[in-house]
């Protein structure tokens, strides 16, 4: 029994046994009386159960006695409560509850608040990283009027006792761990309850209804399933309704009608089916209607018209159809509208002048068609305009951006004509201008070229004339600027002086540039540079060698004479060269050979002589050569990218040799005199004993196939194979088999299987792991040539492969560091941002290689290695390979389609790189008691993005690290959203997933409850 509960009973012995004396005490003594006394009376007097109509006011006196006792024991109660909450909950950092003892006050307690009575009437302890169950005895505190213990990592189910606490008003447990069912009963007082972003699972129960005083419900980021219950129209003093982003299915009911009070709704994310219901638009007060991401079809209701205190509208991805109602455009207060990812049709009418507060209009992916009406020049507030991918027609409003504020404009996919309207950047804000494939003429307007907030501009796919402005190659901040496949005519280099220090990304292709190459384009940031198909002459600058960010040099299709430049083996990140189609000459210089990424190679028809590099075919990296309609002679090399060579990329030449899917002759051989044949063959015979010698007394030396005896699993012949020149002079056998020793475990799996050796080289400090295969019949010989040409700084280097008839073990060169599970929490967002890049370009390079990661290589925060340079390393496995880590291998990094089909593909390893991703970002992962496998994790990124309220999501880290990278940040999570998509084809390749990471990530907008997608 609780003291509280004591102290009633002794003071209804107290007031049985000697009333007259006590009311004699009250009478003559000074009481102490509680602020709630009235309040409180009833239920004494219903607990008493003894007052009379005569004995009125011997009540009175009775229940002032009672409150004397009750709160003498209560105050004691309280600090006895306190006490054993403390004691229920974990506060490893020592810093919330730290002054929660015997030397203080309870009232000034850390996170305390007493009322005038020194009861305690709060507890807010938000974010203190406390852990453990929440505590029932903290619904026992009787005057407890709000409680706070949001942000924290509290687990368990909610106590079954909340109803129990009569006077609660205020309960927020948002952000916890908390997982079980919703509490049931009711709370008479309760306004605010905050449940949002748990694990919460089950129904809404019906008694939902009972909490009839609430003013403010939040069950968002939950599991619960089932139907919105049609009791919750009971509570008709809510303002505030939040179910976003749990398992909801069955239509929206149309009770919600009932709740006149409701400004806020928010839905989004469930499996919400059937139409809105028109009762919604008879809330008056509704001020934020977000629906989004549900399954919700038919149109949207006229009645919306009388929504005359919205504000936001969100209704994208979803079902809808047909035109819009006129009524939407009644709506004077709105300040967002997304209607995007529907099947929405029809015009939009001149009436959208009437919105003249709105900032942001998402229409994009709809099938509206039609003209843009002009008045939307007209909305003085007007900030975002996206209308991408839709039928509209006509011209783009001449006056628009005269009266707007704008900042960024997508009519992308479109297909409008006429001219770029000159006042597009009259805010001086426009960051973001976006308009390719549609039908646009005329030159690039003057104005813009003055307009120094752009970022990123995309004009593409356009009929756009002219030639390129001055003052336009001069704006200070663009990182992106593609005017490719236009009819832009003049020239870019010679006196021209590029001065855009910001760009990394440059396409001027398939235009009608002539005239020589600029030196420079004023940055050392630029990484992909595209000026094929146009007609430049002269040739190449050498000056191009300095780019050393440079991954991309397509330059084909040209008129370009002279030689490659070997400056150009300076660009160490170079992965893709295209000289094609021009007047080159000379011979392929020998320092392309150096090059450590190059992985394709394209000079067909030009006029290169010469024969080809035999050192151009040791380069591990490259991948697709085409040197096809040149003036080549002599033997096409074996080896590398050479080895099964397509005919079509050869042709054209006077080469011959090769593989026979190159189809070129064989060498023919010179006809010498015969006393030369008989001396050379003479001398090939001594040389070749010589040799075979030395082969033999190496393989004495070496003992490539080795016996091994004294352990059953060992036991055999053992062959040894390496795939690096320098392991091969520095490991003797001896230090392979002595590294198959118990000391030298790093890992082991479960059951003994999956053991990971050290091993060092007995001649030198060279170290290296061994990592078990299992299975070695099954994996194709093929296969370890292939993992031992992987080079790539990203990827761990094999080394060599050890088999024999039972196993085998993959060699592979020690990386120094640690597991990015172990360190990317305490890391920047800089270095953070660079860890995903490499991820990325590991993943580009094995995809280019036709090797998926979930085949080729480890790909989990935990197999991840970050070196000392905060470079991350990707472990390499076999198909045969055992898992090393049994204990933290998470079934969690695995794309939702592969789970049960288990067919790896690219996809697959793009989903699992946006979930690392959004790690990177939050904090979180998967393993987090909060989430109940990835899924969790990725659809809490998602209802975290829609409301674009940063810091409910970002790690609180990566926030102090990234004050001025916010919008960098929120773009990043975008992309982690895309490559997390449910449908595999709509994620992105690791080639555009590596471009959007490499770009200065273009800025974005927040609203709250604003879909932030947009186009990449």
């Amino acid at each position: 029994m609780l003291l509280s509960e004591i102290c009633i009973n002794q003071s209804i012995r107290i007031i049985d046994n000697s009333l007259s004396s006590d009311l004699q005490l009250i009478a003559g003594g000074n009481l102490w009386w509680p602020n709630d006394f009235v309040m409180r009376k009833l239920d004494v007097q219903a607990s008493l159960g003894r007052m009379t109509k005569n004995g009125a006011e011997k009540g009175e006196l009775l229940l002032m006695f009672v409150f004397l006792l009750l709160c003498s024991c209560c105050r004691g109660s309280e600090y006895e409560l306190l006490l054993s909450i403390k004691n229920s909950m974990n506060d490893p950092l020592h810093q919330s509850l730290s002054n929660w003892n015997t030397s203080l006050s309870y009232c000034n307690w850390k996170g305390i608040a007493c009322d005038n009575s020194s009861h305690v009437a709060k507890i807010e302890l938000p974010g203190q990283n406390l852990s453990g169950k929440i505590p029932e005895l903290i619904f026992h505190l009787p005057y407890i009027e709000s409680i706070d213990l949001s942000s924290n990592l509290l687990s368990g189910g909610i106590p079954s006792n909340i109803s129990s606490c009569l006077s609660l008003r205020h309960l927020n447990l948002s952000n916890n761990n908390f997982t079980g069912p919703l509490p049931g009963g009711s709370i008479p007082q309760l306004q605010e309850l905050d449940l949002s972003n748990n694990m919460l699972s089950g129904r809404i129960p019906d008694e939902i209804g009972f909490f009839s005083s609430l003013e403010f419900l939040d069950l968002g980021g939950n599991v619960l399933v089932g139907k919105i219950p049609k009791s919750i129209s009971n509570m008709t003093g809510l303002q505030v309704l939040t179910l976003a982003s749990n398992q909801l299915v069955g239509e929206i009911p149309q009770e919600l009608g009932l709740l006149k009070s409701l400004k806020w709704i928010y839905l989004g994310y469930n499996n919400f089916s059937g139409g809105i219901p028109a009762e919604i638009g008879e809330l008056t007060s509704l001020s934020h209607l977000d629906l989004v991401s549900n399954n919700l079809t038919g149109e949207i209701p006229s009645s919306f018209g009388n929504l005359t205190s919205l504000q936001y509208l969100y209704l994208y991805l979803n079902k809808l159809t047909g035109p819009l109602p006129r009524s939407v455009f009644g709506l004077k207060n709105l300040v967002s509208l997304d209607l995007s990812d529907n099947f929405l049709s029809g015009e939009i009418p001149e009436l959208v002048v009437q919105l003249q507060n709105l900032e942001i209009l998402h229409l994009f992916s709809n099938n509206f068609t039609g003209k843009i009406p002009n008045s939307i020049a007209s909305l003085p507030r007007l900030q975002v305009l996206q209308l991408w991918s839709n039928n509209f027609s006509g011209e783009i409003p001449k006056n628009l951006g005269q009266q707007n504020n704008l900042t960024v404009l997508d009519l992308s996919t479109n297909t409008l004509v006429g001219k770029i309207p000159e006042t597009l950047c009259n805010s001086g804000s426009l960051f973001k201008l976006i308009l390719f494939s549609n039908s646009l003429t005329g030159e690039i307007p003057k104005n813009l070229s003055g307009c120094n907030s752009l970022k990123r501009i995309r004009l593409q796919n356009n009929m756009l004339s002219g030639e390129l402005p001055l003052e336009f190659t001069k704006l200070p901040l663009v990182y992106f600027l593609d005017l490719s496949n236009n009819r832009l005519s003049g020239t870019i280099g010679g006196t021209r002086r590029w001065e855009m220090p910001e760009l990394q990304m440059l396409t001027l292709a398939k235009n009608k540039f002539s005239g020589g190459l600029p030196e420079s384009f004023g940055s050392e940031k630029i990484e992909n540079l595209d000026l094929s198909e146009n007609g430049f002459t002269g040739k190449i600058p050498d000056s191009f060698g300095h780019f050393s960010e440079l991954m991309e040099l397509k330059l084909s299709e040209n008129r370009l004479s002279g030689e490659i430049p070997d400056e150009l083996s300076l660009c160490e990140k170079l992965v893709s060269l295209n000289l094609s189609h021009n007047q080159l000459s000379g011979r392929i210089p020998t320092s392309l050979t150096q090059m450590p990424v190059l992985g394709q190679l394209d000079l067909s028809v030009n006029q290169f002589t010469g024969e080809i590099p035999k050192s151009l075919g040791e380069v591990e990296s490259l991948i697709l050569v085409n040197i096809s309609h040149n003036h080549f002679r002599g033997n096409l090399p074996s080896t590398g990218a050479f080895l099964a060579i397509n005919s079509s990329a050869v042709a054209g030449n006077r080469l011959c040799g090769g593989d026979s899917t190159a189809g070129l002759p064989p060498c023919k051989s010179s006809k010498p005199q015969v006393w030369l044949l008989i001396v050379t063959c003479l001398l090939v015979a001594l040389a070749a004993i010589a040799i075979l010698s030395l082969i033999l007394v190496f393989v004495r030396k070496r003992n490539d196939h080795f016996e091994t005896r004294g352990n059953n699993e060992m036991d055999g012949v053992w062959e040894l194979e390496f795939f690096d020149s320098k392991a091969s002079k520095e490991i003797r056998i001896n230090d392979v088999v002595a590294s198959m020793r118990d000391e030298n475990v790093i890992s082991r799996g479960v059951g003994g299987g999956g053991v990971m050796y050290l091993g060092k080289s007995g001649v030198s400090e060279f170290e290296f792991v061994m990592k078990e295969v299992s299975g070695i019949d099954s994996v194709p010989t093929g296969f370890w040539t292939e993992l031992g040409k992987l080079k790539h700084p990203n990827i761990e280097k094999v080394i060599g492969v050890i088999r024999s008839k039972k196993c085998g073990f993959l060699m592979c060169e020690l990386v120094q560091g640690k597991s990015m599970s172990e360190v990317f929490r305490v890391m920047s967002w800089e270095r953070r941002r660079k860890v995903s890049l490499g991820i990325a370009k590991a993943l580009r390079y094995l995809h280019g290689r036709s090797m998926v990661c979930s085949v080729g290589c480890e790909l989990s925060p935990e197999k991840i290695i970050i070196d000392e340079k905060d470079e991350p390393r990707l472990r390499l496995i076999s198909p045969g390979m055992i898992s090393t880590d049994a204990k933290t291998f998470s079934p969690a990094y695995v794309a939702p389609e592969t789970r049960e089909a288990k067919d790896t593909t690219e996809k697959s390893d793009i989903y699992v790189f946006g979930l690392i991703l959004i790690e990177l970002l939050t904090g979180k992962t998967p393993a987090d008691t909060e989430f109940d496998l990835h899924q969790s994790l990725v659809e809490w990124a998602r209802y975290c993005y829609s409301d674009c309220h940063l810091d409910t999501w970002i790690d609180p880290t990566v926030r102090r690290t990234a004050l001025n990278n916010q919008n960098e940040i929120v773009e990043t999570m975008n992309l982690a959203l895309h490559c997390t998509a449910c449908d595999p084809m709509a994620r992105p390749c690791a080639t555009d997933v590596v471009k959007t990471l490499e770009s200065a990530i273009r800025p974005t907008y927040c609203v709250f409850g604003l879909n932030c997608s947009s186009t990449i």
